[in-house]
């Protein structure tokens, strides 16, 4: 399935005809001037900055980002330092290639450069028009440059990487001096199936390149490359599931793991328990798969790991753990491991709506009460913790919290699974200089101290270290914080809003979560719905998104008909409301049509429906059977029942194919799919 995480583009002020006729971002001149207030530390009062560059502009000054610059540093040095750094991109510098390829063209004589970066804002790929490829080499806006918001501040790519979200910043908006005579539209790529950030795509030239459709291109390469990356995990998903079937060590395995080449578990039964599994998956990511064998937890041994191999190379791992070692690992019930809990994405902002608090749409009765329970702990200064799956929405509850409150002070947020172990405590603390390599030379503040008088909110809280666990709770308890390296004590009043999509609780009793911060954090909490659980919700958000998306984007609202909005209320949304907005998002980007069809819908969706409907699964298919039939049965349905091309999308032989249809008995969806397409 495709991830789209493409929530609230944040695009420029409103827009007057240019004297040459193009489209140009009003108040460029009340920008520069507030930019220069801003700089000079005066307050801007009825400022003609939009909020989100204004937001952008002082995260640029709490990094230490100098207004003067001129250029981006350069990050890479060499043509083989820069081979190694694609190398380590390389899934998404293939998934890009053809992008690339085809705007080399079509931005040739534009005045346009398009750029991919890699997931910290370093550039991998440019291509477009030759001029301004040359006079982007003035800026480093290049091979090896880096556009991170804290090195360079506030331009495309560092902003949408710091927001997740795609961004225009328009010439004035820039915060460096050096790189105002420049204009970007920039959209984050992320992993498919995931929450992770792989890089940005950004469209880059002169101001007078400016115009909207510029942020909808950006979004429209993003989302094909992680079409990309989803087809070729689609494929690689299938292969790894068949040689799990065929595997010869299945009939005497007590345990069977499948693994992708991005260490997520695809497939797994038998007695390995969820802690095991988790651990499991922890210390394979990030690592090679010729290296996977050494680096597994206690109890599991190297030579039961099994590499998969597409086309000459690895694509994944069986785990086989045989029933003569079972006394290795500790035993559980025969049965499918839990679904080990996604990385939280950029959270949803929607726009305001009458009757509820800011940014929160709904009007079920199960998530009225959460809205409740929000205003009434608001005027509270407590801690809260927010519970609540993935893309349910749990910042705006966050922030409605900071909003109620009514205290002002600034709101604060921070993601403990979106950096490393070694750099939490320097993000959460501050440290002073030379308190570790890479520390920055004067020093920083930490984001308690940031928040200090407002609101620290603590997203994936269950990600955070043990080792930090008791700083953390020494720090709420005590209202004092020492930067790293520091023994000055620091007095700090925030108020902690922590939120997850894990259930904390079990956490502790696995060992994994102190008890004590658990009650010091949980002292009040709001679980926010999941979006199949509000019944209604579903109907009036698609009114809301469609409404506030359409003006955003300066496109003609669409449409949706009965018969589409059924299907809506009908799918699940395992990607909660986040997923939702993406759908409305793409429908109001990809047609000029008045009204939305059904053949628009994501084929995944659609595949979900189908094969709800599908015939009941033989009793006697294992769970791994039973993924593979459905698997067989989408592709079959997605193409319309023809076999050959059905074969080629799954990555079998026609021959294969025709028997597992057999095996499952599927004939009669062939057919039905054949004459559906008649």
């Amino acid at each position: 399935m495709v991830n789209s995480h493409f929530p609230k583009p944040l695009t420029t002020t409103p827009l007057s005809i240019g004297p040459q006729g193009e489209f140009e971002p009003q108040g460029v001149r009340e920008t520069t001037q507030a930019w220069e207030q801003f700089v000079s530390g005066q307050s801007l009062v009825q400022s003609a900055v939009p909020k989100h560059v204004l937001s952008s502009w002082q995260r640029s000054r709490r990094f230490g980002v100098e207004p003067g610059s001129r250029k981006a540093p350069l990050a890479i040095r060499g043509d083989d330092e820069l081979e190694q750094l694609r190398l380590r991109n390389r899934d998404l510098v293939w998934a890009a290639q053809g992008i690339f390829m085809s705007s080399a063209h079509l931005l040739a004589k534009s005045g346009s450069i398009m750029l991919l970066t890699d997931a910290t804002g370093i550039v991998l790929e440019s291509s477009g028009d030759a001029r301004t490829l040359d006079a982007a080499q003035d800026i480093h806006l290049t091979h090896g440059g880096n556009w991170n918001e804290s090195v360079v501040g506030t331009n495309g790519i560092g902003t949408a990487l710091a927001t997740g979200r795609p961004i225009q910043v328009h010439a004035a908006q820039h915060f460096c001096e050096g790189i105002k005579s420049w204009t970007c539209a920039a959209a984050p790529v992320y992993l498919s199936g995931t929450d992770q950030l792989l890089g940005v795509i950004d469209i880059s030239g002169p101001p007078a390149t400016f115009q909207l459709n510029n942020l909808a291109l950006a979004v429209a390469c993003a989302r094909q490359i992680e079409s990309v990356l989803a087809e070729r995990t689609s494929r690689e998903h299938n292969v790894l599931l068949e040689a799990c079937l065929n595997h010869p060590g299945r009939a005497g395995a007590a345990a069977m793991v499948v693994i992708d080449r991005n260490a997520r578990i695809v497939h797994s039964s038998g007695c390995l328990t969820p802690d095991l599994a988790v651990r499991l998956a922890d210390g394979l990511k990030g690592r090679q798969i010729s290296a996977w064998n050494n680096r597994l937890p206690d109890g599991l041994l190297g030579e039961w790991m099994n590499p998969v191999r597409l086309d000459g190379s690895a694509i994944g791992a069986l785990l086989i753990v045989p029933k003569r070692s079972i006394g290795r690992i500790l035993q559980r019930p025969e049965g499918d491991l839990p679904q080990l809990p996604a990385p939280a994405a950029p959270t949803l902002v929607a726009a305001p709506a009458p009757e509820c608090l800011p940014g929160v749409v709904g009007a079920s009765s199960v998530f009225r009460g959460a809205i409740e329970r929000t205003k009434l702990l608001g005027r509270r200064r407590v801690s809260v913790l927010i519970q609540g799956e993935t893309g349910a929405g749990k910042e705006l509850f966050a922030r409605a919290l900071h909003e109620e409150e009514r205290k002002g002070g600034s709101f604060v947020a921070f993601n403990c699974g979106a950096t490393t172990k070694e750099l939490i405590g320097s993000e959460l603390f501050g440290h002073v200089r030379g308190a570790f390599t890479g520390a920055t030379s004067e020093g920083r503040a930490g984001r308690f101290e940031l928040a200090h008088g407002g609101t620290l909110c603590l997203d994936e809280v269950g990600e955070l270290p043990l080792d930090l666990q008791p700083v953390l709770l020494r720090a709420l308890e005590e209202g004092v914080v020492y930067r790293l390296g520091d023994t000055t004590p620091r007095p700090v009043d925030v108020r902690l809003v922590a939120m997850t999509n894990r259930d904390l609780l079990q956490e502790v009793e696995a060992g994994r979560f102190r008890r004590d911060l658990f009650h010091r954090i949980g002292v009040t909490r709001i679980q926010v719905p999941a979006l199949r659980e509000r019944d209604g919700d579903v109907d009036l958000l698609v009114d809301h998104f469609v409404r506030t998306l359409s003006v955003r984007h300066g496109v003609a609202s669409r449409e949706i008909g009965p018969d589409v909005r059924q299907l809506l209320r009908a799918y699940a949304w395992p990607g909660n409301v986040r997923e939702l907005r993406n759908v409305i998002e793409s429908l109001l980007l990809t047609s000029d049509d008045e009204i939305v069809r059904r053949e628009e819908l994501p084929a995944e969706l659609l595949a979900t429906l189908d094969g709800a409907k599908a015939p009941a699964l033989d009793a006697d298919l294992t769970s791994l059977e039973a993924t593979e039939r459905l698997t067989i049965l989408q592709a079959i349905q997605r193409v319309h029942g023809n076999l050959a091309l059905a074969a080629r999308v799954l990555g079998i032989s026609r021959s294969t194919l025709y028997r597992k249809v057999e095996r499952y008995q599927l004939d009669d969806v062939v057919k039905a799919s054949n004459d559906g397409e008649n």
